[in-house]
Parts: C-alpha cells; sequence; structure tokens
C-alpha cells in the first residue's frame, strides 16, 4: 500500500508545478482507481483457477513497477494518469486477492473479525503512504517518495509468495468474457437483498473515504491559509499519516460494536454521522488548528467505522459458491465510488469558486458524503426492502 497515497500528499505541490486544474488534480487522484476498476474482476477471477498467491505476486510487482515508473517519468497530467492507472490495477490485483487468500483460510466465527483486521491494514497502509511520502519529499523531492514507495508492493508480493501455504483451486476453466464478468452470477448476488445492500453501501462509503483521504493534505494547506493564530505545528503529510492510522481502529471497533448492535443499524447511524460531519469539518476550518485537527480525526473514525462491518456482512451474506463473483462486484463497486470520489471533491472545489473559498470547500465535502447522507433516508423510506 505504500504507494497508494503518495500522489494524494503531494497533490498541492503537483497541482501547483504542473499548473493543473483542481478538476485536473482530482481526475489525477481518480486514475488510481479506473485501473483498479479494469483490472478487479480479472484478478478475482483468476484465483478461482490458479493458486492465490501468484496472481497477488503479480500484482505487487506491477504496483512497484507503477510507482516507479511515476517518480522516473511523470511530468504532467497525462503521464501522471497513466502511471495511477497501472498503479491501481497493481493493488486491484493484490487486495481482493489477499481477501481471498485470507477467507479460504479463516473459517466459523472468527472470520468476521479477521476480516475486519485485514480491511482495517488497508488504512495502516494509507497511512505508512503519507507517511514516507512526508519524510523522503522535503529532503529528496517528491521523484524519490514515489521510488521509495515502489519498495513496499515489491515486498509484500515476496512475503505473500514465499509464507503463505499454496492450495489449489478446485475448479481451473478458461477464462471467458462471461468469467470476468459474470453477469449472471451479479444478478443472483444482487438479488439478495443483504447482498445488494452491502454492495451499494459500500460504494457510498469508498466515495467518501476516497475523496476525503485524496484532498486531507489540500484541506489541510486550506485550512492553514486561513487561520488567524499559529498555523499547525505538523507538516501536512506526517498530519494525514497520523489521522489516517488512528482511525484505523475504528474500523475494527465498529465491526465489534456492530456485531452486538445489528449491523444495519450500526451502518446507517455511522454513514449520516460520517457525511454530516465532512461538512461541519470544512465550516470549521478558519478554526484554531488544534480544534481542526480534532474534528479531522472524528470525521475520519466515522468514515472508517462501517468498513469492516460493511465487508464482513458482505462475506457472511453472500452464497458460498458466489462469493468469488459476489467479491468482485463488491470490490467493482466501491472502487467504482473510489474513482468518482476524487474527481468529484476537485469538481465542486472549481464550480463552487476554487480551493480558497471556504463555501467551495463545504460543496466539495457535501458532495462526497451525499452517498451517506441518502443511505439512511432509504432505508428508512422502505424498510422492508433494504436489508443490512
Amino acid at each position: 500500500m505504500l504507494g497508494f497515497s503518495t500522489y494524494a500528499a503531494l497533490l498541492p505541490e503537483l497541482r501547483d508545478a504542473w499548473s493543473l486544474s483542481n478538476s485536473q488534480a482530482g481526475v489525477v487522484g481518480g486514475m488510481f482507481f479506473a485501473g483498479y476498476v479494469a483490472a478487479v474482476s480479472l484478478s478475482t477471477a483468476l484465483t478461482d483457477r490458479i493458486d492465490a498467491r501468484w496472481v497477488y505476486l503479480g500484482g505487487g510487482v506491477l504496483a512497484a513497477a507503477a510507482s516507479a515508473g511515476f517518480g522516473v517519468a511523470a511530468s504532467g497530467f497525462w503521464s501522471a494518469a497513466l502511471f495511477q492507472v497501472v498503479l491501481g490495477a497493481g493493488i486491484a490485483a493484490t487486495y481482493m486477492p489477499g481477501l481471498r487468500l485470507l477467507s479460504d483460510r479463516i473459517a466459523g466465527p472468527n472470520q468476521s473479525r479477521y476480516i475486519a483486521f485485514y480491511t482495517s491494514f488497508f488504512g495502516i497502509g494509507t497511512a505508512l503512504s503519507f507517511a514516507i511520502a512526508g519524510l523522503a519529499a522535503p529532503r529528496y523531492g517528491w521523484r524519490a517518495a514515489f521510488l521509495v514507495s515502489a519498495l513496499g508492493p515489491l515486498l509484500a508480493a515476496l512475503s505473500v509468495a514465499l509464507l503463505v501455504h499454496g492450495r489449489r483451486p478446485a475448479a481451473a476453466s478458461t477464462l471467458s468474457l462471461g468469467v470476468l464478468f459474470p453477469l449472471a452470477a451479479w444478478r443472483r448476488v444482487l438479488a439478495d437483498r443483504a447482498a445488494a445492500g452491502y454492495t451499494f453501501g459500500y460504494a457510498a462509503h469508498c466515495l467518501e473515504l476516497f475523496g476525503s483521504r485524496a484532498w486531507m493534505v489540500a484541506f489541510l494547506g486550506y485550512s492553514a491559509s486561513v487561520q488567524s493564530g499559529p498555523g499547525f505545528p505538523w507538516h501536512a503529510a506526517a498530519i494525514a499519516a497520523v489521522i489516517n492510522l488512528i482511525a484505523v481502529p475504528a474500523s475494527i471497533a465498529g465491526n465489534e460494536i456492530a456485531l452486538r448492535l445489528g449491523r444495519r443499524r450500526w451502518i446507517v447511524a455511522v454513514m449520516g454521522a460520517s457525511g454530516t460531519s465532512g461538512i461541519v469539518l470544512a465550516l470549521g476550518a478558519p478554526w484554531h488548528w488544534a480544534a481542526v485537527l480534532a474534528m479531522l480525526v472524528v470525521y475520519s473514525m466515522l468514515v472508517m467505522a462501517e468498513s469492516g462491518t460493511l465487508t464482513a456482512g458482505l462475506v457472511a451474506a453472500a452464497p458460498s459458491d458466489l462469493r468469488g463473483a459476489a467479491l468482485g462486484l463488491y470490490s467493482l463497486a466501491g472502487f467504482g465510488g473510489g474513482l468518482a470520489g476524487p474527481v468529484l471533491f476537485g469538481a465542486a472545489l472549481d464550480l463552487a469558486g476554487g480551493a480558497a473559498r471556504q463555501l467551495a470547500w463545504i460543496a466539495a465535502y457535501a458532495a462526497i458524503g451525499a452517498g451517506c447522507l441518502v443511505a439512511p433516508l432509504v432505508v428508512r423510506m422502505n424498510p422492508n426492502k433494504t436489508r443490512l
């Protein structure tokens, strides 16, 4: 995951250096998810036919090459977008195949807990990505930050290939368009109300999560520029790293709470709270830095609090013979939301007057939080048709 947030950590610098609009900067961030969406069906389908460790190994090597390529050759909008697409494709071949490796080896009541831990480590990787970019770029330049981050996926791929025991899939039919995009299986998944609810909920969750992460450093820069007192005492990328790390336990704790209160009740409450708190965060941008950081921590924890619950719920709800297809559709929906998040945030900034206006930041956070704000209303309007 070390290359995941390198661009987000350096977005303000690269936006200004390459004279990008906020919309263009958001598109570059969103291209990671375009690559992810393009590759996730193939990588997930391959785990049904070959040892998933080799899918993971290939993805790690591809992600490492993309990060290194960005550091060596990126020079503007088009080249940066290209390397982000390749990086997304590489991560696609590690994240869901990694979840498949885990879920195939863990069964029973502990499966939900293990899955929540796995999805939470996505957040730890994000935090480390911000941290490495924040440490390397000021000292050695932004290109060095991408080169250093390339080591992460390479080492992860080798670790999984060498340390996880192999398992041959039961069936090994040839790949086809129907395998890569199993529309019939996806229709069966969506016919299950619970599986459909988790899938659409994950799309709304990812739109807000990745939209906010992509623009976190830029928001901190804006907040520092409008505060009347002393600015933030730490570098913005370091703050983003710490906040993402602090938010990780929220996913694990949220899943534990959901096991006691009920998944539906927890997801609906958290989504409504996260969508609201993003708007409050933008309203409070001119406040003292300590208050801004406190609000950002609360917001980030709320955004993460239903993540593990959604994934564990999908795995539990999907029929065992459709688990691979369900995970593929779930990932497509979620990272499709991830693609839209950074782009929607940047476009809202431009449409509402630019990154120097507070109203624009309010509009941007409202735009990425709209799906989460709508979710509780949908459930209330259709109490017997929407299950989580």
